[in-house]
């Protein structure tokens, strides 16, 4: 079953929550603007694979970027990877398996990693 992640604002806490969850099943984090016509229609494939997947057993999380900046910009520093909007973060076993973001942020991509998982 799918679970919704509440996460500490503090970025290094928040990422220590999202490893430790990924252990017992993949975890998903969503980052999106609610001004950006991009992060919309990736939103709108995100939510069409969770409902797809509404019976997995998945954390997700879906951080919006312009309320909780510096959540959103931390986590992506605590990787050593850019911050984008919109971008995914999967995370399985405690490690970051997958990002990516814009276009590439597909119903179809999301149910791939999660059929590889």
């Amino acid at each position: 079953m799918t679970t919704t992640l509440d996460l500490s604002s503090d970025a290094r806490n928040a990422l220590a929550q999202i490893r430790t969850a990924s252990t017992d099943q993949p975890v998903v984090i969503f980052k999106r603007s609610p001004t950006c016509p991009i992060s919309h229609r990736a939103e709108l494939q995100f939510k069409m694979f969770l409902g797809e997947a509404a019976e997995a057993d998945l954390g997700v999380a879906i951080i919006d970027v312009l309320a909780a900046r510096e959540l959103a910009r931390g986590l992506t520093s605590e990787l050593g990877i850019d911050h984008e909007s919109p971008q995914a973060l999967w995370f399985e076993a405690g490690e970051l398996k997958w990002h990516a973001s814009h276009g590439t942020l597909t119903r179809e991509a999301f149910g791939a990693l999660l059929a590889g998982a």
